[in-house]
């Protein structure tokens, strides 16, 4: 008998529910010292004495608590549950509403980051070099974008049953998935239970995300207008970094 994939028909987009949760998933996560390496790179590819920084797909703003020690910070993120809970913990750094793909913000930046496979969210090479040409409309010219990506292609693992359990005895967090692929995108169907002294929840969020080639992030780079290049040290297991600069000249006007 084969597998049995999921497909429940009441997932809910990606964090509506997790977003209350996210931090206790992801308290393995040593933002401080991805914080220094970041600001590490910042300073050398970026402009000098680099102020401005934009975080996009900011989430909950850890990278944030961090990184505004050094920049002057601004997070967006299209998913409001995500930004209650950051401007819940930050009310001093603004965070603005807006998917990567569209935002206008008016402004340009030093700097910019986004992390976590955030990215992956684009789901295909179109919308890629769409959000790359916004990275570039929102830099000044020289400005430097850091992006942390999902898997390779070649190294996601189609069937991979994946169990996480987080939280305390108070808050006890259990979340599993199938790997699954359909073309060059994953999809995860995660169902999430976290119990409380009052009962224990249950949901389920679908994530669909991009499977790019290293070819197909550093084309949308260039066609965007930057000059990228791939570092294999990354934050996490087979995802590496992207550290790509703004070429003078190739910055698309900037529009509200």
């Amino acid at each position: 008998m084969g597998p049995t994939h999921s497909r429940p028909v009441s997932a809910r987009p990606p964090y509506a529910l997790t977003s209350e949760v996210y931090d206790t998933i992801y308290s393995f996560k040593d933002y401080a010292a991805e914080a220094r390496r970041l600001r590490t790179l910042l300073q050398r590819y970026g402009p000098e004495n680099a102020r401005t920084l934009l975080d996009v797909a900011c989430g909950t703003g850890e990278h944030l608590r961090y990184l505004s020690r050094w920049y002057d910070c601004t997070g967006l993120d299209a998913n409001p549950a995500m930004l209650r809970v950051a401007r819940r913990k930050l009310p001093t750094i603004r965070f603005v509403r807006g998917r990567m793909e569209t935002f206008r913000l008016g402004r340009r930046f030093d700097a910019l980051t986004c992390l976590f496979s955030a990215i992956a969210y684009a789901r295909d090479a179109r919308s890629l070099e769409r959000t790359f040409r916004r990275f570039a409309a929102h830099l000044v010219p020289g400005g430097v974008a850091v992006v942390e990506p999902f898997v390779r292609p070649s190294r996601y693992r189609v069937g991979h049953l994946h169990l996480g359990t987080y939280g305390t005895a108070d808050l006890p967090i259990a979340r599993m998935n199938l790997s699954e692929r359909v073309g060059d995108r994953s999809i995860m169907v995660m169902h999430h239970l976290v119990g409380t002294p009052r009962g224990v929840r249950h949901w389920v969020e679908r994530h669909d995300l991009g499977l790019f080639s290293e070819r197909t992030y550093l084309t949308a780079f260039r066609r965007a207008g930057f000059d990228a290049r791939y570092l294999e040290k990354g934050f996490m297991r087979d995802r590496g970094l992207y550290v790509a600069v703004l070429r003078p000249g190739g910055t698309p006007r900037l529009t509200r």
